[in-house]
């Protein structure tokens, strides 16, 4: 008899963690993955990206099913390409919140995703993105990030470090966002109460499946409530500090497989057909 499978859902962040710095999913991930699935857990993306931003990484793991995207604030359905849930961030709030913190810092530069499967993400002069291979769309005024709703705010500001700018930002902004730092260069606003919790609960709810049942796997502090919220949560070696101080396991960095390292400890010997299904997936990836 097959030894019983430790957690049924398998919560992985991507930039950081599941992805490499290039943005590419190893063999030995996508085969650990696919011997998750094939003892009959569940993989759930729950990412800071924005639903058009993850899509293709989902084609790449065969994905068809949920992903909790934009920091919890969508819940995105890969078969049917569309949001069964998503809050925005008012926009009037978020300018408001951007005056705040350049009312303390002095000037930031401020991107913004779009709400919805088709939104952009929006980048207004000076700012840079952290992720050069991601699609964004450079306008020339910040009153034309408003132009369509959004889910978040992306913020950076030219000399101050990220948990710098984070700490003031959440140091002054109150209830009218709330603040996470999701990678480098990467400190957001999203709505209020919106954490990477809020959306992992929504879809294990979805899915039938509780938070005992769920081991999460992070590298920086927005990881954090999704932490508190699953029976386990294992931090990348490569980890921000505040992270790494409520994990429950520090495993190996995202270029070294840390991700599949935990999950072929934990899934060993469980489950049939997997060298089959992790074929399939690598083709994918090709």
């Amino acid at each position: 008899m097959a030894p019983p499978i430790a957690y049924s859902l398998i919560a992985t962040d991507l930039d950081g963690t599941l992805l490499r710095g290039d943005d590419t999913l190893s063999d030995r991930s996508l085969d650990a993955l696919a011997q998750v699935a094939a003892a009959g857990a569940q993989h759930l993306v729950v990412t800071g990206r924005p639903a058009p931003r993850v899509r293709p990484l989902l084609d790449v793991l065969g994905s068809k099913g949920l992903a909790v995207c934009g920091q919890g604030a969508q819940l995105y359905d890969a078969g049917a390409d569309r949001l069964l849930w998503s809050i925005t961030l008012d926009r009037e709030l978020a300018e408001t919140a951007l005056g705040k913190i350049e009312a303390e810092v002095g000037e930031v530069y401020a991107a913004v995703d779009q709400d919805g499967v088709d939104g952009l993400t929006l980048i207004e002069p000076g700012y840079l993105m952290p992720h050069p291979t991601l699609p964004a769309v450079r306008v020339q005024h910040r009153d034309d990030l408003w132009c369509e709703p959004i889910s978040k705010v992306l913020l950076r500001h030219p000399a101050l470090s990220d948990d710098e700018l984070a700490a003031t930002a959440r140091a002054v902004v109150g209830s009218l966002a709330t603040v996470t730092m999701s990678g480098p260069g990467t400190v957001e606003l999203q709505p209020c109460g919106i954490t990477k919790a809020t959306g992992l609960a929504l879809a294990a709810e979805h899915l039938g499946l509780g938070a005992h049942e769920t081991i999460a796997f992070g590298d920086m502090p927005n990881d954090i409530p999704m932490f508190d919220w699953a029976a386990r949560g294992v931090a990348m070696a490569n980890a921000h500090p505040e992270l790494k101080a409520v994990a429950d396991e520090i495993t190996l960095s995202n270029e070294d497989d840390g991700i599949a390292v935990v999950l072929e400890r934990l899934f060993a010997g469980v489950g049939a057909g997997a060298s089959a299904s992790a074929s399939t997936l690598a083709d994918l990836a090709q």
